[in-house]
């Protein structure tokens, strides 16, 4: 047993990651808390006009509906006829990408963050996120750091993408594998 690996938070350092202008950070935190964050500021435009202003790359037509919590907006990029429906989280510590006519439901996770339990210092990990063209996440389901979603793939209700998503393949369950192809 003492051979095995022991979690030491006290050594965990992050100090490699500057994820931005702590100035910048602040204000973001603020404003996502006020316009995103909250059920009373429907308005998406100018959800996209604020994220654009922090930075965000975004296409026209997109959907921003209340409760959505966005970590970093210069770390983000939307294409077109994009929707991202209530209590989304895209907690997006590196890039993430998010193609046109793409859907994220309600409750939906992006989480391009992890930590390395192998480690003692529980280490940060951080890898880019690709949703491409046509992409479902269903309500309640996670993508994990470092994930694919292939052009039109689907990830039902409460499945969770730990690996890439094939091309119009529908995925399901925890860790989420293929049930089917999307043919219509």
């Amino acid at each position: 047993m003492n051979n095995k690996i022991k979690t030491d938070l006290a050594a965990y350092n992050n100090a490699w990651y500057r994820p931005g202008n702590p100035i910048k950070r602040a204000c973001w935190y603020f404003v996502n808390t006020v316009f995103f964050r909250t059920s009373f500021f429907p308005f998406s435009g100018f959800k996209v006009f604020l994220l654009k202003l922090f930075g965000a790359k975004a296409g026209q037509n997109i959907l921003i509906k209340p409760a959505v919590n966005i970590k970093y907006p210069w770390f983000l990029k939307l294409g077109n006829n994009v929707w991202i429906g209530e209590e989304v989280w895209i907690d997006n510590l590196g890039m993430v990408s998010i193609g046109d006519n793409v859907c994220l439901s309600q409750g939906s996770m992006i989480l391009s963050g992890n930590h390395d339990y192998t480690k003692p210092g529980f280490n940060l990990i951080i890898k880019e996120i690709m949703l491409e063209d046509g992409v479902w996440i269903g309500a309640k389901a996670i993508v994990c750091n470092g994930v694919v979603c292939k052009s039109h793939s689907v990830l039902l209700v409460g499945s969770v993408a730990v690996r890439c998503l094939e091309a119009y393949g529908i995925y399901q369950g925890n860790p989420a594998v293929k049930v089917k192809d999307r043919n219509k």
